[in-house]
């Protein structure tokens, strides 16, 4: 197991999904496409590296995304000699995963201070705002936490979709920071996690989180969360957010919108907890939310992590890469869906605790 590289994490975990150095001059992401059974720490110099990072979901999660680009404008400071030249950086950042809005929150952010600097402060004024922007998504998820806390009774099963913990964010997490805070209000709560297909998040990272943290988790099949709501096992369910939209639509992994229609089914709470830069005020609705979809080889092609016994010849045949669409068959593979507001019982962000409806009111007073 590697230790993280870095000796002062803003994560304040013994992980981070991203961190700047030191000396300002590398990205250090976790690899989290090698989780549960590799903890592998890349140092990124370039921001082509960065871009194809977040491209490839080296790391993944809105807010965790965000960091990331605000990261990657800092070392392309370093070597940008105009303005002109670090807009371009950020536009190549900016078209790596189009449904989270917290890319560009953190992009356009960064380029707002860049314009007023002058270019003798520009990278140290960069990395100090990158590093903000870091710290204030891991009090977002603490405060937010504490908040959902209190909607989770004693006892609870949990049931949570995707990963929304600490490697989705700076730290903490959204959705799982609910849980662990509510752990730490002294409740006991178990947790259900559907593995997340095709890239099992659920399985791969929150169960490793949650594990690490000593939360009671199981990981279910996505199809067998139905079974589980109908036997009454379900609590409720809180799950991340990539995009929220004006009206309370939430953009969230493929297969939330399932987990928020069997919710409204057996009356069971669905709560969303995202940070206030997950919400977008700009786009009135859900039907606005840029959906990305991502590459066929995802689901047509299925590697697995162990070869199985030599003496097992069925096993054996499974090894490896191998496409289990027959050949000429096509392929649908969106990363995210859309839950309409009217099934979102309420949002937990670190502004507060609102119904969807007051969305908008709560961003006029802010």
């Amino acid at each position: 197991m590697a230790a993280l590289p870095h000796p002062e994490p803003l994560s304040g975990e013994s992980y981070s999904a991203v961190e700047l150095s030191l000396g300002d001059d590398e990205v250090i992401l976790l690899d989290q496409r090698r989780l549960p059974s590799d903890e592998i720490y890349f140092r990124l110099t370039r921001v082509e590296q960065v871009a194809d990072a977040i491209r490839d979901m080296v790391v993944r999660g809105a807010p965790a995304i965000g960091i990331t680009a605000a990261y990657g404008l800092v070392i392309a400071a370093a070597t940008a000699e105009t303005l002109a030249e670090l807009e371009a950086s950020a536009e190549l950042l900016r078209v790596t995963r189009p449904t989270a809005v917290n890319l560009a929150w953190a992009l356009d952010r960064m380029l707002v201070l860049a314009r007023v600097t002058p270019r003798s402060e520009l990278r140290a004024s960069l990395a100090a705002e990158a590093r903000r922007i870091h710290r204030e998504d891991v009090a977002a998820c603490r405060k937010m936490g504490a908040l959902g806390a209190e909607y989770v009774p004693d006892g609870a099963t949990i049931l949570t979709h995707c990963n929304a913990g600490a490697l989705a964010t700076g730290g903490y997490g959204t959705a799982l920071g609910v849980v662990r805070a509510a752990r730490d209000a002294g409740k006991r709560v178990r947790v259900l996690a559907d593995e997340t297909r095709p890239y099992l998040q659920g399985a791969r990272l929150t169960a490793w989180e949650l594990h690490k943290s000593g939360i009671p988790v199981e990981v279910i099949c996505d199809g067998a969360s139905g079974y589980w709501f109908g036997r009454g096992e379900v609590t409720l369910s809180v799950v991340g957010a990539d995009r929220i939209a004006a009206n309370g639509d939430v953009a969230n992994k493929i297969g939330t919108y399932t987990v928020a229609c069997l919710s409204l089914l057996h009356a069971r709470p669905f709560y969303v907890a995202a940070p206030w830069s997950t919400v977008d005020l700009a786009c009135p609705s859900g039907a606005q939310i840029p959906i990305e979809f991502r590459a066929a080889r995802e689901i047509t092609d299925v590697p697995f992590a162990d070869a199985p016994p030599a003496d097992d010849a069925s096993a054996a045949s499974l090894a490896g890469p191998r496409r289990w669409v027959p050949e000429g068959v096509g392929v649908l593979n969106p990363a995210f869906d859309v839950t309409p507001s009217a099934y979102v019982t309420r949002l937990f962000t670190e502004r507060g605790v609102f119904a969807p409806s007051e969305l908008r009111s709560a961003g006029a007073v802010a």
